[in-house]
């Protein structure tokens, strides 16, 4: 009896993770239909902050291919339960320059640098390692100061310094949008990160930014109408997160 029951409820969370990912993979369809975007150059990155590593190969056997951590312990203590998994990892958090080691252990790309300090001790790291990372640069365009982020202003002279470092890819800029209870009030930190990257791409047009990463379950379908090519969704997938 134990073992039917440990059975219904396993198939009961598969079935809301996978039909939860096909409400967002059909909202984001129909916001790319909207807005005349590919569908396929909008990417879903699941948020798995305190997921299991369960509930994470549900998605990934449900097609999930990207997935995004905020915190590096995260990344290592799941690692060995994910190992078989074909799955990109980013890391989507506030990074600590003494746990840059520990994350690129794990990830393909770090969305989160947002300082000079931090771009060099990666870069350092990475070329001990002997590897290159791709890199997003964080801004922080709703000028929130609870945000982490580089100031837009400041944005030119930063990516210029990482698109010189050896081990350092620059693929893109990531924001998170204005904290708001309207969420038409979040579209011109949206704009404004767009911007930001169409006039670098004006600046270095032989090293493109491609990547905006912005967005996430309450507002993707702005987000998509304003550039975003890679949409951060967690809770709206997973469920309410159950903090330890």
């Amino acid at each position: 009896m134990q073992y039917q029951s440990n059975l219904a409820i396993l198939n009961t969370r598969e079935s809301e993770i996978r039909h939860n990912l096909a409400v967002i993979h059909e909202r984001i369809r129909k916001a790319c239909r909207d807005c005349n975007q590919a569908e396929e150059d909008v990417n879903l990155l699941l948020a798995t902050k305190t997921v299991s590593p369960d509930d994470i190969r549900i998605a990934v056997e449900a097609g999930a291919t990207l997935i995004g951590e905020n915190k590096v312990q995260e990344f290592s203590s799941k690692a060995d339960a994910l190992a078989d998994l074909c799955i990109t990892r980013h890391f989507i958090g506030h990074l600590q320059r003494n746990k840059v080691k520990e994350v690129l252990r794990h990830v393909q790309c770090i969305q989160t640098i947002d300082n000079l300090a931090l771009a060099e001790e990666v870069n350092k790291r990475a070329g001990a390692m002997g590897r290159s990372v791709e890199v997003m640069i964080q801004v922080n365009t709703s000028f929130e100061a609870s945000k982490f982020g580089i100031a837009p202003e400041n944005l030119p002279e930063l990516a210029e310094q990482v698109r010189n470092m050896q081990n350092l890819t620059l693929i893109g800029l990531m924001t998170i949008g204005l904290n708001a209870e309207v969420i038409e009030d979040a579209r011109p930190s949206y704009a404004l990160l767009k911007e930001l990257g169409e006039k670098l791409n004006d600046k270095y047009p032989e090293k493109p930014i491609r990547e905006y990463s912005m967005g996430m379950s309450g507002d993707l379908e702005i987000a998509i109408e304003e550039g975003a090519t890679i949409i951060r969704v967690g809770s709206a997938v997973f469920g309410t997160r159950i903090y330890p």
